[in-house]
């Protein structure tokens, strides 16, 4: 060990070190929880740059990012191979910096993600603290010269290598459920009933035929029966003033003829176990073979069944036999399919718009099972 290396780390430079390094192992962490998540980000950031010919490789991006984010918090935690974690958290922290710019600026995509859905923040607060980051990223570059290391290197890298292997564990784990922890709001335990839709106000404004003079109702108070003022008005536009309504969610769900069913479903005081799925045609096959078994076995019971789907109806068509999809199936949009339930297909059990149980295709339940968890909901 040189004289160089020998030099005490001053407070402040540990506090920077650590201070970065746990903010990159909490953003792996809040992306890793929920990789599926994350890889619909990563998608999103791909079609932003009119880089959709990568769409393949989205998912291997997804746990290239996170492992490299995991092992640089913990690098720096530990101050392992400091001069290519240096180098490293600068790049990234550029990199990053940059690209938040941009989506910023120019609003490429609503939310970075940055730590996945543990934390949501707009894109220019995302910007600014990547500023404060990246700051703290040229504070570590130029100290690590300094840096004393006693763990001899072959260890660090043994360590590292290790510390990778259980990153990339931890996120196929959670890729192959559902997240250990769910930060999105229909995790278990939520009550996703809207309240208030009916305050909702309905405003129409109208012009003169004659003066061009607008004039905005109340409605229905505005005199839409009278003719002669009819002839004397048109309709320009209408809004509505949601001021009193609290949304849990915006899911939209109708039936085969367009009719809105959201509310029965959701909001059924009975049991209601729904099926999504967001592209019948990547849908794992067993797992929707899965649900059939379950729907058949359920038969008699008092639990409704029903299937969720932004697929075209012809392809529900040409699937309903080859799944025994005997079962209701009504129409959703894809995003708010993705945002239930991490799975595709995924199974959830409501009642009364609360969120009992979510399983993923590779965990779906047997009768038992599900009994099991209507006598726990029973209980409380």
């Amino acid at each position: 060990m040189n004289k160089q290396e020998a030099v005490k780390e001053p407070v402040f430079i540990k506090i920077v070190r650590m201070v970065l390094g746990l903010v990159f192992i909490f953003s792996s962490f809040g992306k890793g929880v929920d990789p599926l998540g994350t890889a619909y980000r990563v998608e999103d950031y791909l079609i932003a740059y009119g880089m959709e010919w990568l769409y393949p490789l989205a998912f291997t991006l997804t746990v290239l990012l996170i492992t490299v984010e995991f092992l640089i918090g913990v690098a720096l935690l530990l101050k392992l191979q400091k001069k290519l974690v240096a180098w490293g958290v600068l790049l990234i922290m550029l990199f990053f910096t940059v690209v938040t710019y941009f989506d910023a600026r120019y609003n490429l995509v609503p939310d970075c993600g940055c730590f996945g859905d543990a934390v949501k923040l707009s894109n220019w607060v995302t910007f600014y603290k990547n500023i404060v980051l990246v700051t703290l990223a040229f504070i570590v570059f130029f100290w690590q010269k300094k840096t004393t290391v006693k763990m001899p290197g072959w260890l660090q890298t043994v360590l590292l290598f290790l510390l990778a292997c259980g990153s990339v564990w931890f996120v196929f784990y959670n890729y192959n459920h559902l997240p250990v922890l769910d930060f999105r709001d229909w995790k278990v335990g939520s009550n996703m009933k809207n309240s208030g839709e009916e305050n909702v106000k309905t405003y129409v404004t109208y012009r003169s035929k004659e003066t061009g003079e607008l004039k905005e109702f109340l409605s229905p108070d505005y005199p839409w029966n009278d003719t002669i003022w009819l002839k004397k008005w048109e309709f320009v536009d209408q809004r509505f003033d949601e001021s009193g309504v609290v949304r849990k969610h915006t899911l939209f769900i109708e039936d085969e003829e367009g009719n809105d069913v959201t509310q029965s479903i959701i909001e059924n005081p009975d049991y209601q176990l729904v099926l999504t799925t967001y592209d019948l045609e990547q849908a794992n096959g067993g797992g929707m073979i899965k649900a059939s078994e379950l729907y058949h076995s359920l038969d008699n019971d008092d639990i409704s069944f029903v299937l969720l789907s932004s697929s075209a109806k012809e392809l529900v068509e040409k699937y309903k036999q080859v799944y025994s999809i005997d079962y209701e199936v009504y129409y959703a949009d894809d995003i708010e399919l993705k945002a239930m339930i991490r799975s595709n297909p995924g199974l959830m059990l409501l009642h009364d718009g609360t969120v009992l149980k979510k399983w993923h295709f590779n965990d779906f339940p047997d009768k038992k099972e599900v009994k099991n968890v209507l006598v726990e909901a029973l209980s409380e």
